[in-house]
């Protein structure tokens, strides 16, 4: 078996940190298929890579290149000076006693290079995944916005809508029951229809969604997502959905989490209640460290905004209204607001 090249093993360590293009993928993918090496030295790094998983990413910098070439370019610099020294002390004649510690400072220098690089690294590496996930997030918006404009399509210019009455609850996701007006319901619709797939709900920035997946065939027979963590973003409540006949342009079609409606009854018969504070006026949503929020707005472009305001309106609260019972809905057409 010919030996990897260089070129092969960057290839593949590309691939499994995900900086790898499509062709780069499937070349990658082919090599990892034909040749034991690339197989051991894939799941090797698979291996490695899977341990940084539950740690959480530290915030970036913005001149986060900046300062990596900085400190590598020190680290070279820091580390020439050191083997200058260790030569010039191995060229003086030492006792059996000195060169004990000469070898214990040689491994702590050692360590303490690693200890740098590792801590470089892990910076990148954590920003890869945060940025990672929040294209993927971005890239779910925009299919929803597919699936949502082919649905309106196929049925003459009418969106997906469940019928409810005024002071019916958008907060009940998961009841099945005939009461459930929740607001997911309505874009359950496109997941019933095979629009849209039931994944392309759950953030893959947000800490606590994902626990239950819903299937195809289980999709069909379902009013609404079985549950929160099934659906980890937050949708338009409208106060008029049509006008003479026609779909109203929405600005804000969908957002990531609100977060003020994190924690819900899980018991749907209690009431609900919310009032706001200080600190819900000023929190950014959980799935993306709150740092910020993706936006699908009415025209199809998704943007990651870290502000909650859209203008002078926060998406997440309703205008002129401090309690929340879960039945609100907004009181003009610039009142933009997504929930739960």
């Amino acid at each position: 078996m010919i030996p990897l090249s260089s070129e092969q093993k960057q290839l593949l360590f590309d691939y499994c940190i995900g900086l790898a293009s499509q062709e780069q993928t499937a070349e990658a993918e082919a090599l990892v298929a034909s040749n034991q090496e690339a197989a051991d030295i894939h799941a090797k790094l698979k291996a490695t890579l899977t341990l940084l998983d539950p740690l959480e990413a530290e915030p970036c910098p913005d001149a986060l290149v900046d300062r990596t070439v900085w400190r590598l370019n020190s680290l070279a610099s820091s580390q020439g000076r050191l083997q200058q020294l260790l030569a010039s002390e191995q060229a003086k004649r030492i006792g059996a006693g000195n060169r004990m510690w000469v070898g214990l400072a040689r491994r702590l220098a050692t360590a303490a290079v690693f200890l740098i690089v590792g801590s470089v690294l892990f910076n990148v590496l954590s920003y890869m995944r945060y940025n990672s996930r929040l294209q993927q997030c971005q890239s779910q918006m925009a299919g929803v916005f597919r699936g949502l404009s082919n649905y309106i399509s196929d049925f003459d210019g009418q969106p997906p809508a469940v019928a409810a009455a005024v002071g019916d609850p958008w907060w009940k996701v998961g009841n099945q029951g005939s009461e459930n007006h929740s607001n997911t319901r309505n874009v359950y619709l496109l997941v019933r229809g095979g629009y849209t797939q039931a994944g392309d709900y759950v953030c893959p920035g947000c800490p606590s969604g994902g626990a239950a997946r819903v299937s195809p065939a289980e999709a069909r027979a379902y009013k609404d997502f079985p549950g929160r963590d099934c659906v980890t973003y937050s949708f338009q409540v409208s106060c008029q959905r049509m006008k003479n006949g026609k779909l109203l342009c929405r600005k804000v079609v969908m957002a990531d989490w609100n977060p003020l409606f994190e924690e819900l009854p899980k018991d749907y018969s209690q009431p609900f209640q919310l009032r706001l504070t200080r600190n819900l006026l000023t929190l950014n949503s959980i799935n993306h460290k709150r740092r910020g929020q993706s936006i699908l707005f009415g025209d199809g472009r998704v943007e990651f905004m870290k502000t909650r305001l859209i203008g002078t309106d926060d998406i997440f609260t309703l205008q002129d209204t401090d309690v929340y019972q879960g039945c609100e809905v907004p009181s003009c057409e610039t009142d933009f607001f997504v929930a739960p």
